[in-house]
């Protein structure tokens, strides 16, 4: 299950994610499945190999050069145990970030109200032990409690 933090929580998040993938990630990372539907579907690129992504904007570029979104989901993915700064992501990761929950649970912080779409979901908030929310308008009504009206 996704698990929300909104703010920083209570444990310390990898808020700067470029730097801690450029130091962490593995080639096979970038080859697996997961991986190539993520970058090509947030960055409109092709992993050609572990080392080489076609980008239509920026050529062929190294695992380094990704955006900052797809850095994070690649790292949420494989660092479960860690806590990421989504905030770096932009609302096109929302359904990556709902597509990993159903197979793992991981914990995010969020600076921001990301949009997740129309539908049913399950996310944990983390600033409330037992608060899941299912949809868009309870998300909204734990980022207006917890991120915007800041209250506990």
């Amino acid at each position: 299950m996704l698990r929300v933090w909104f703010g920083d929580g209570k444990n310390s998040a990898i808020y700067n994610t470029s730097v801690y993938f450029k130091n962490q990630y593995k080639d096979s990372w970038i080859t697996d499945d997961f991986a190539r539907a993520v970058i090509e579907d947030v960055d409109k690129s092709k992993v050609l190999d572990s080392n080489d992504i076609d980008s239509p904007v920026l050529g062929k570029i190294p695992p380094e050069k990704l955006s900052g979104g797809v850095k994070a989901l690649l790292l949420m993915k494989n660092k479960p145990g860690k806590i990421f700064n989504a905030s770096n992501c932009g609302d096109n990761c929302a359904k990556w970030l709902l597509e990993l929950g159903k197979h793992q649970n991981y914990t995010v912080c969020l600076y921001h109200i990301m949009n997740f779409g129309p539908g049913e979901f399950e996310i944990r908030i983390m600033n409330h032990d037992k608060m899941v929310v299912h949809n868009m308008s309870e998300f909204l009504d734990a980022a207006d409690r917890y991120l915007i009206g800041g209250r506990k």
